[in-house]
């Protein structure tokens, strides 16, 4: 699947996304499973919504930009969002509110459920949280700096249907890297957003992308969307220290992509038919 493909993408999709088949999904329900991705966590909203996030730094997590605006595409506010670092059934590793967000300068959220194919790449937020979470507690991961096409990866998220834990997707792979974009032939659902793209470097593992959106097509192939990261967090960083740069103007004529509920969360999934 080309990302050709991806920029003349489906003006109109349409059923919801299908959650990944059972086999492919390893689910992380006890301590003894967590053990080295406890920094993986859940970001919930205040009103009920949640997406996915990871720790990079001991007070501050990576996520989606899209789950840190409300459905009228307004941000929220950071004391609206809790981050649950190793969530399982109700109880986590650490937990602390989030003190301040900063987003991508050049992303811009809209109302009604739509993301264009220019916003996925700035698809990124930094939280920092209200205190630093210890290393003992979540250790934090560091960002991979040189993606390349057909190299292995891995998804950790919660979702739809499985947001009490959360599931591992062992073996997917980049089928594209092209103008800051990243396209994998990872399933994602609802929920998923904002979670970790991992790719092993070492004996470690790196996070290489977060996931943005993703689709169904009509001739069956399976594809998630997400952005490279190095830069971009890179001035998140400095932002998240010395104070925020003025917010870039988005040109009007970018292709949009319509996607599915957000519930809340600002969690924006392309719709299949035919992320």
């Amino acid at each position: 699947m080309r990302l050709t493909y991806l920029m003349c993408l489906m003006a109109s999709l349409l059923s919801a996304m299908p959650v990944f088949a059972e086999e492919r999904l390893q689910p992380l329900r006890t301590r003894g499973d967590l053990l080295g991705w406890e920094a993986i966590g859940r970001l919930d909203i205040q009103n009920g919504g949640y997406c996915s996030g990871a720790l990079i730094a001991s007070d501050q997590v990576l996520t989606a930009a899209h789950c840190v605006f409300d459905d009228e595409g307004r941000p929220l506010a950071a004391d609206q969002m809790t981050f649950r670092a190793g969530y399982v059934d109700g109880d986590a590793l650490a937990e602390r509110r989030v003190s301040r967000v900063v987003v991508d300068a050049r992303y811009e959220d809209v109302p009604g459920g739509k993301i264009s194919t220019k916003m996925i790449r700035h698809d990124i937020a930094l939280l920092r949280l209200s205190a630093p979470i210890s290393t003992s507690e979540a250790n934090p991961f560091a960002i991979h700096v040189d993606p390349q096409e057909g190299e292995k990866v891995s998804i950790l998220s919660y979702g739809r249907g499985r947001s009490e834990f959360i599931s591992w997707q062992r073996d997917c792979a980049i089928l594209e890297r092209a103008w800051g974009l990243l396209t994998f032939d990872c399933n994602v659902t609802f929920g998923s957003s904002g979670a970790p793209v991992f790719v092993r470097y070492g004996n470690r593992v790196r996070i290489l992308s977060l996931v943005s959106a993703g689709d169904d097509t009509a001739d069956g192939e399976k594809m998630s969307f997400g952005m490279e990261l190095p830069t971009a967090v890179a001035e998140l960083k400095r932002r998240m220290r010395v104070g925020d740069a003025p917010v870039a103007k988005v040109s009007n004529g970018a292709k949009r992509i319509q996607i599915g509920n957000r519930t809340g969360t600002g969690a924006k999934f392309v719709r299949a038919g035919g992320g």
